[in-house]
This record gives structure tokens, sequence and C-alpha cells, in this order.
């Protein structure tokens, strides 16, 4: 049996036939093209495929398509065209910077998985690791909180380390973003020239 579903991927409406059977990530990869998650085990074991789902972090490989219908679905290419900029999200330039990869087959997966832990984390959700349920603000990634999180995502080549690394950083500068700091990190959109602000630049510059 087939069905007629609309799914918003990275921003831009997609609609697609597909057969009932046919989970996100097939529906991704084969139907429109998006191979930035990846086909690991095919069983929910390895995290490869993760995608986040309407907000949430989500094995595309487990997730029927037609179940969700008008769904908004990031994955880590998708993530970039989320900043203001359009350039690196924080998550991605973190990994980029603590080397947290090696040959990069796991890497969207991970991407995805530790921007949804940051935000899990910010809104207070508990994980098996968390001691204290009454942090204000959110809970702590600490290193402990970020392993056990992050389980889910293997990463045949070893780089556990520097991915524990890559995503302290990223929610560190995601909770100094909350406070009201600008991460160092990031370029300053709003001192880029504007049409309406040339003028006085010019005028400066004279």
């Amino acid at each position: 049996m087939e069905a007629r579903i609309t799914l918003l991927v990275d921003g831009t409406p997609r609609t697609l036939t597909v057969d009932t059977r046919t989970t996100v990530l097939d529906a991704l990869r084969n139907l429109l093209g998006v191979t930035s998650p990846k086909k690991g085990c095919d069983h929910g074991q390895c995290g490869a495929c993760t995608v986040l789902l309407d907000g949430r972090r989500a094995n595309s490989c487990l997730t029927l398509a037609v179940a969700h219908e008008g769904a908004d679905i990031v994955t880590a290419e998708g993530l970039a065209g989320g900043t203001p900029d359009g350039g690196l999200h924080p998550v991605q330039r973190a990994f980029l910077e603590q080397d947290a990869f090696q040959c990069g087959y796991c890497t969207p997966g991970q991407i995805c998985s530790a921007a949804g832990i940051i935000e899990e984390a910010a809104a207070g959700h508990p994980s098996t690791a968390t001691e204290d349920l009454q942090a204000e603000g959110g809970i702590e990634l600490s290193d402990a909180e970020i392993r056990e999180r992050m389980s889910g995502n293997l990463c045949r080549c070893g780089a556990y380390v520097n991915i524990v690394a890559a995503v302290k950083q990223a929610a560190e500068a995601a909770a100094a973003r909350r406070g009201g700091v600008p991460d160092p990190a990031e370029p300053a959109v709003e001192d880029s020239p504007t049409a309406e602000s040339m003028p006085s630049h010019r005028e400066e510059r004279s």
C-alpha cells in the first residue's frame, strides 16, 4: 500500500509517495536524495541515521515515514542552514575544532544527537547519569552526562574522547548564548554592513 505524504526536510517541504513500510531513513536517502543520515546497522543500534524529528533526536531507520506526515526533519546538513549567517552550526564547528571524527561515516548522526542532547539538557530532561534533578537553568552536561546521552551513537574509529570535548564546547557556547553572552567563535552578524548602514560607513571613512 502506498501513501502520499509531505515532510519538511531541512526547511523545505517535500511531497512524495511512499510504501507504508518505508522508513524515514529510506525516504530521505532513496526517494529525496538527502544522504546526510547514514545507514549503518539498520536496526537502531548504531545511531548513524540520527536526525532531529520535530526537535527531538530519533533513529530514522526505525521510524515509518507515513507516521510522520507534516513532520519537521532536520539532518546534519540542515543544521547549518538554521544559523543566522548560514554558516556552520556551533555543534558542527565544535566537531571540526576538536577533531571529533575520523572516517566521518557516523559524524552526521553524532552531530544531530549532540544538538539534540544540548536542548534536552537545557530543558531539564534527566538521564541515568543525572545527579541534580533540581538544577536551575537546565542540567549541566558533564563528561558523564555526555557519555551517557551519546551512548546510542557508535564510532568505530574510536573518536569518543574528542566527541565528548566537542559536545562540551558546543554546550558551553549554547549556555553562553542563552545567558546573552555572544559566542566569540561566531561571526558578528549584526556588524555586517546592510543597505541602510553602508552610507554612514562611507561617511565615517571619508
